[in-house]
């Protein structure tokens, strides 16, 4: 070895290989996708045969199921695999919300569930992603475990409202959603007192950019 770089032995340096951006069809946005397909067989399997009988509903529960199974792991193979796509950053917030709209929707039209707790989760859900793009130009709210202990509370309280329950039972999945309403709210509140913050520091920072070329 003459310990002369390349470049002034006239050797030539290889550039560094440009990573791909992801495709569409992808295993990210495929499990969003399902999530998405799932959502109107769910409907029709929560309300067959009046929306009453165990065994549809039971169906319908399994179909809810895999939903939430696929939310858990869509958004982990994107970053992972560095998967993420325009597609999967709009579908797969929609995806999620539709399918719990879904089974809310659903169970509160069938007198399972009060309006008033559909009403609250709806709110807080879109009213929150609505908040994210108010405030996305002065940075990301990024995901707290108040969240994602939201999420699995919902999931599971709504989970066990599909099913048909009794005795205590039922009783348990009252009060699982309780918690699930709580941690809405609680969480919810966090959120936009994060938005808050983040846009004022936002704002704070155009302004001393402004002053600074001026």
């Amino acid at each position: 070895m003459s310990g002369v770089p390349a470049s002034a032995a006239g050797g030539h340096s290889r550039p560094a290989a440009a990573v791909r951006p992801a495709g569409l069809w992808n295993i990210a946005n495929i499990l969003t996708m399902v999530r998405l397909v799932l959502v109107p067989g769910f409907v029709l399997l929560m309300l067959h045969n009046g929306g009453y009988d165990p065994v549809w509903r039971s169906f319908a529960w399994a179909a809810f199921a895999i939903a939430m199974i696929t939310d858990l792991f869509d958004g982990h193979l994107a970053r992972r695999y560095n998967l993420v796509t325009d597609f999967g950053k709009i579908a797969d917030p929609i995806a999620d919300k539709a399918i719990m709209g879904a089974a809310l929707i659903c169970l509160s039209a069938l007198s399972d569930l009060p309006w008033w707790v559909t009403g609250v989760i709806l709110f807080r859900e879109i009213g929150i992603t609505l908040m994210r793009f108010w405030v996305i130009k002065h940075g990301v709210i990024p995901a707290s475990r108040g969240g994602k202990m939201k999420t699995l509370a919902q999931g599971t309280a709504v989970g066990m409202y599909i099913l048909v329950m009794t005795g205590p039972l039922a009783t348990l999945r009252f009060w699982m959603m309780a918690v699930a309403v709580a941690l809405t709210v609680l969480t919810g509140l966090d959120y936009v007192r994060q938005a808050v913050v983040l846009r004022r520091a936002g704002l704070a920072a155009e302004r001393a950019g402004r002053e600074s070329v001026g």
